[in-house]
């Protein structure tokens, strides 16, 4: 018997999913250093409990809407709008989750707003309380972010003077509205390409990778996703220049929104333009963009250099886990070429995720929006460096664009995956944190359970 489902519980369930994300990262979140406990702490520990438990029951809830969505009586996209926003609100007050990245933002717009050149310098060149909050390993690392969001990143510092609750905040609600304008594209961009609205903003837009990262962690990942959809929608309808404008605000966020410019030049040429204006408009309305918003921003042009900025030793992206079991094989054997192994299979990555996006796109030109996703999952894919929320970025318009259900299961089923990969503080597991964690999430499934048999008891005492 099918556990009974409507809009109400599911709004319910992952309520209760977040509330315990936001408890419990207040001990076990990515804290500010002051405030930081040692992992061993019982207050740590119930903390890494209580934020698994709450994944599991965000995932849950998640996975109960899709079955809602995809009935025969269906929420409308403005139901499904109102139940992301009831369960991003307990996140709105929660500390950093999943990642200490937000902490390198401010310092990186506090550096910009005292005339300190982030592309030459990491955040420990401006010292003080904000270079202390940024992990280790970046703190003498050059931003690797566009002229865009280091503006914005600038004015938040200079609005907030430098003090941290504030400039939290700020960034979270620099996220938020990245997610809203995700959430306002979504549907017009599945309307165009012939899938279901709702559909697609519970895999784009409700995602628990939406949730736990771009809200939860204020990843600016959000305003580069948000302005890439509005940039789309805008070049759908009669303002091509304006989606070109959208889309190059995109890229100077994060690079690999880049892409989007080719979807804007197809979407021209399918409106009946000839390709070489397509081309040239495009072109001429992203270079003046660049030209305008890196003068404004007042940053110069490092960031183009600073797109090869180091990565983790540690990454797990395929390329270097590849390039590390590569290199531990050659120093067995007791090759001098170690050391080249790892950036060997970077290259290589780079040539393949090359090739793959010309395959992408000669495939799937008439489809642009969905070309343009499944290029943006390579580059996350065989890239040099990947992160769980690196997944939204081809996600978000395979969400809008899938030509097929499978598709979208499989895109599901990795969200699950992912949603559970990192450690609420975004620091590296040990063995007692992934027994803690294992057990808060054995504990949501059995709460699950056992609500799911207190369900089916009063039907099946009416048929007995």
């Amino acid at each position: 018997m099918a556990f009974p489902v409507d809009l109400r519980r599911c709004q319910i369930l992952g309520l209760a999913g977040t509330a315990f994300l936001a408890l419990g990262g207040e001990t076990a979140g990515a804290l500010p250093v002051r405030e930081l406990l040692a992992p061993s702490s019982a207050h740590a520990a119930l903390g890494l409990v209580g934020v698994y438990f709450g994944v599991v029951l965000l995932i849950a809830a998640w996975l109960l809407l899709g079955r809602l969505v995809r009935s025969a009586d269906p929420p409308t996209p403005r139901a499904l709008l109102l139940v992301l926003a009831v369960w991003a609100t307990p996140l709105l007050i929660a500390p950093p989750l999943f990642s200490r990245d937000v902490y390198s933002y401010l310092a990186q717009g506090a550096m910009v707003d005292a005339h300190i050149d982030v592309y030459a310098y990491g955040p420990a060149h401006l010292g003080g309380p904000l270079a202390d909050e940024v992990a280790p390993l970046w703190r003498h690392t050059a931003a690797p972010y566009g002229p865009v969001f280091l503006g914005v990143a600038s004015a938040l510092s200079g609005l907030t003077r430098g003090e941290l609750p504030a400039g939290l905040l700020g960034m979270r609600l620099i996220a938020l509205l990245g997610v809203a304008l995700m959430a306002a594209a979504l549907p017009r961009l599945a309307r165009h390409s012939g899938a279901d609205p709702a559909a697609a903003l519970w895999l784009g837009a409700l995602n628990p990778l939406v949730l736990l990262h771009l809200v939860a962690g204020a990843h600016n990942d959000a305003i580069m996703l948000g302005l890439l959809g509005a940039g789309l929608v805008a070049a759908l309808g009669r303002w091509p220049v304006v989606g070109a404008v959208l889309v190059t605000l995109a890229a100077l966020v994060k690079a690999p929104a880049a892409l989007g410019l080719a979807a804007v030049v197809l979407l021209q040429m399918r409106a009946g333009h000839h390709p070489a204006k397509a081309v040239f408009t495009t072109a001429a309305a992203s270079a003046a963009t660049t030209v305008a918003a890196t003068a404004v921003a007042g940053t110069g042009y490092g960031w183009i250099g600073a797109l090869d900025t180091p990565v983790s030793p540690q990454n797990w992206a395929l390329t270097s886990l590849l390039g590390r079991a590569t290199a531990s094989l050659l120093e067995e054997v007791g090759s001098d070429l170690a050391p080249l192994a790892v950036p060997v299979w970077h290259v290589f990555g780079l040539v393949l995720t090359a090739v793959l996006v010309v395959l992408i796109w000669w495939r799937w030109r008439p489809r642009p929006v969905y070309a343009l996703g499944l290029s943006l999952a390579a580059v996350a894919a065989f890239g040099p460096a990947i992160r769980p929320w690196y997944a939204l970025w081809g996600l978000f318009l395979i969400a809008a664009a899938a030509p097929s259900t499978s598709v979208r299961h499989r895109v599901a089923a990795l969200t699950g995956v992912l949603a559970l990969a990192v450690l609420p503080s975004g620091g590296a597991a040990d063995v007692g944190q992934l027994v803690l964690a294992v057990s808060g999430g054995a504990l949501a499934v059995v709460v699950l359970w056992q609500a799911h048999l207190a369900a089916q008891a009063p039907a099946l005492e009416r048929t007995a």
